[in-house]
């Protein structure tokens, strides 16, 4: 938990040993360009089949397919870091949100009292009743009313 006056370090996200610098790598119009691409080869490779195409053909587009899925994937992880790289200074708000956060919460409420007999409900032992053996109490026609329909006694 962390105090509203007393910001955490922030740690520099790294990318191949080095802080991650947004100018470096592929943007977000780079992936747009992949996804656009990778959609319209999904489609466009089962009808090449469908179509009875060169298998030659299908099976290049299948393989290139692949290809920018690996690519797609990989510049989908380095814009999550830099997401991540962004939003390392710390905790903020949410900016349509009129609620306190879960951490504003915390920061409010005081720590409970964890000193060991403090009175808590987990420090004082529960009795437990002796039980008799499962067949005494079967076999006991004494021991009161079952409930009804479950076979289990009072």
């Amino acid at each position: 938990m962390t105090t509203p006056g007393t910001p955490k370090p922030a740690r520099p996200v790294e990318y191949k040993g080095e802080p991650l610098e947004a100018e470096r790598g592929p943007g977000l119009g780079c992936f747009r360009i992949q996804l656009a691409v990778l959609v319209i080869l999904l489609v466009l490779t089962p009808l090449t089949v469908a179509w009875s195409w060169n298998p030659y053909v299908s099976a290049v587009l299948l393989f290139v397919v692949i290809l920018l899925l690996l690519l797609t994937g990989q510049t989908m992880i380095f814009l999550l870091r830099l997401v991540a790289a962004g939003r390392s200074d710390g905790r903020r708000r949410p900016l349509a949100s009129p609620t306190p956060t879960v951490g504003e919460l915390e920061d409010e409420t005081p720590a409970p009292d964890t000193a060991p007999g403090a009175g808590s409900a987990a420090a004082t032992p529960v009795p437990i009743a002796p039980t008799r053996p499962l067949d005494a109490a079967a076999d006991d026609p004494e021991d009161g009313p079952r409930w009804p329909g479950s076979g289990m006694r009072e």
